[in-house]
């Protein structure tokens, strides 16, 4: 029986790894300029074509427009479902996010005060904006662990709680500040709403390091985080430092969620739908849910990514409406299931 399901996972993990792999080479071909698959593999494969204009220029476009986008939107779908599997963990809850102790209205009033301030005509310049949405991010975290940390334990109630407080008061912060400084009110809504327009591969090499970082320390907690799953007097009682476990859980996953954050914006909804419907398919035990989980974040946003920039040509979709409009309506059936087991 061991066995057969051990199978049944991993040709499951093949399964979206294949799909994954699809997923990104067709997407190379949709956009503004569609490319044909036969010249996307030509590409990829470094072939040259001496004297086509249009071939050059479709290198330019594959190389160094989609493909590090495409990679960015699958490293950014990743780390959200991995921070998002080690907060539901964390909370014991499979309705918990990445965002929960206020990643996201802490990135949000980082981003808008930098722009609001000018720091982008700063010694900063363009990377003014994710650093000062990765700096809120990990402030705010950091101030909501302070404030719910009472006599060396860490309750989960008093972080969602705090996490809500704090991320109310940044939110109000970044209104007052966008009511004070309207003229950044186009870009930092669009911010607000998750885009990968204009990547470069300088942002592709800023992730990987945090996704991979992020990634080894909750495989090399996994055995914990399912001992978790039981209470954590069932884990004190098993020989698990639950304080300290909470605590790793707490700084990886909002280190994993702040990166994505810092280089694509808040999307919503990746971190909350996919772990869950990962632990649906593949099971609880996070040795296996994680990279089920990575894979399924960036199939998703892959997927997600190649609507918002072809559903309407000349005019780019924020991802994150995308995400909503996928999101919402699973969000609403994990309640309305939930109520049912309920009653």
């Amino acid at each position: 029986m061991a066995q057969q399901r051990l199978a049944r996972q991993l040709i499951l993990l093949g399964g979206l790894a294949v799909l994954l792999s699809a997923v990104a080479i067709g997407s190379l071909g949709f956009g503004d300029v569609p490319v044909r698959m036969s010249e996307i593999a030509a590409i990829l494969l470094g072939a040259e074509r001496p004297g086509d204009v249009e071939y050059a220029a479709h290198i330019t476009i594959i190389r160094e427009i989609r493909l590090p986008r495409i990679i960015l939107a699958l490293l950014v779908g990743g780390a959200l479902a991995a921070a998002g599997m080690a907060m539901q963990a964390l909370f014991q809850n499979p309705l918990a996010d990445p965002y929960i102790v206020g990643v996201a209205p802490g990135a949000a009033m980082g981003a808008t005060l930098a722009l609001a301030l000018g720091w982008e005509a700063g010694r900063l310049g363009e990377h003014a904006l994710p650093v000062a949405a990765f700096g809120g991010s990990l402030a705010v975290s950091f101030l909501v662990y302070v404030l719910a940390s009472r006599f060396g334990r860490v309750p989960v109630l008093h972080l969602l709680l705090f996490g809500v407080a704090i991320g109310a008061l940044c939110m109000g912060i970044t209104s007052f500040t966008l009511m004070v400084s309207p003229h950044q009110l186009q870009q930092v809504y669009f911010w607000l709403l998750g885009s990968f327009q204009n990547v470069e591969w300088n942002r592709v090499q800023l992730v990987w390091p945090y996704l991979l970082a992020g990634v080894a320390v909750l495989f090399w907690l996994a055995r914990e985080m399912d001992v978790l799953l039981l209470g954590e007097d069932e884990a004190l009682a098993l020989g698990v430092s639950v304080e300290n476990l909470k605590r790793i859980l707490l700084a990886t996953a909002t280190l994993l969620a702040a990166t994505a954050v810092a280089v694509s914006g808040i999307i919503g909804f990746v971190g909350l739908i996919v772990p869950h419907i990962m632990r649906l398919a593949i099971g609880p035990r996070h040795r296996m849910l994680l990279p089920a989980s990575v894979l399924g974040g960036s199939l998703l946003l892959g997927l997600s990514d190649t609507i918002a920039r072809s559903l309407r040509p000349g005019t780019e979709i924020p991802v994150g409406i995308i995400t909503t409009f996928l999101g919402v309506p699973f969000f609403l059936f994990l309640l309305s299931q939930r109520q049912t087991k309920i009653g």
